[in-house]
């Protein structure tokens, strides 16, 4: 087994987690497997930050419940009173819902078995929520042995997942009603930031903002210095990522017979 065979558990262990905290669902079990998948993640964290962020959630889950989580969800994403969170990708890339991010996902999930099951998953194909879902069974099938999907599920994170997701995970940091989706958003950078490492690929670049320049204190830090410490933090996540490759897959249900969302 590879080295990234060896990480394909726990990344779908992380996307699991983030599809329940991102898929909106009236069932009563929504965060079943959430709490169990905590306890590995916080003791198998990628960084400080992320790990701190964890406790945080599961602090929100024993004091607040599941019912914490769907107001705060609702809040963010529903609440037609204020400002919400857009989650699509082809809103980031057109501002407009239904656009040719929804057409390149649709046509990504024409090559699998899995299918959108639109009467319990209300969200459009290149919403985050069906983006995490669809990367989780992706790596899902990977682990069963289905090699093949090996380069859809990089083509769906280079051409659509990296594209936007900064943005996404920004708004919702610093939306005024986040309180444990900010903690969420948190993690959710972190994982970014170690896929792009797993699939080698940078970071989008994003309109220039005007800064405040420092007069000293400053660190410079060359191309080479920089990408040298990203593959060190890569490294000490990898690590942590294969300790907690022992989580039982049942803690988010399993993988469907017949692939659906």
């Amino acid at each position: 087994m590879t080295g990234k065979e060896q990480l394909n558990p726990a990344r779908s262990l992380y996307y699991g987690f983030f599809s329940k905290m991102f898929v909106f669902s009236e069932s009563e079990d929504r965060y079943s497997g959430v709490k169990d998948a905590l306890e590995v993640m916080i003791a198998n964290p990628l960084d400080t930050n992320s790990q701190e962020a964890l406790k945080e959630i599961k602090e929100f889950f024993e004091s607040g419940g599941d019912s914490l989580f769907v107001e705060e969800y609702d809040e963010i994403f529903h609440n037609p009173e204020s400002k919400i969170v857009r989650n699509t990708a082809s809103y980031y890339d057109e501002q407009v819902e239904s656009g040719k991010k929804r057409v390149v996902v649709k046509n990504f999930l024409a090559k699998t078995r899995i299918r959108r099951d639109e009467k319990h998953f209300r969200e459009t194909e290149d919403s985050v929520g069906f983006l995490v879902t669809f990367m989780h069974e992706l790596i899902e099938l990977i682990i069963s042995g289905e090699k093949s999907y090996e380069t859809l599920q990089h083509c769906l994170f280079v051409e659509v997942i990296n594209e936007f997701i900064d943005e996404f995970i920004e708004e919702l940091y610093n939306h005024p009603k986040a309180n444990a989706y900010k903690s969420v958003a948190v993690v959710f950078n972190a994982f970014i930031e170690f896929e792009r490492l797993y699939f080698d690929v940078a970071k989008p670049k994003l309109k220039l903002k005007p800064v405040k320049k420092e007069s000293e204190g400053c660190e410079f830090i060359s191309d080479e210095e920089a990408k040298r410490r990203a593959e060190n933090r890569a490294k000490r996540a990898a690590d942590s990522l294969v300790n907690a490759c022992a989580i039982e897959d049942e803690a988010f249900g399993g993988k469907e017979e017949e692939g659906d969302l």
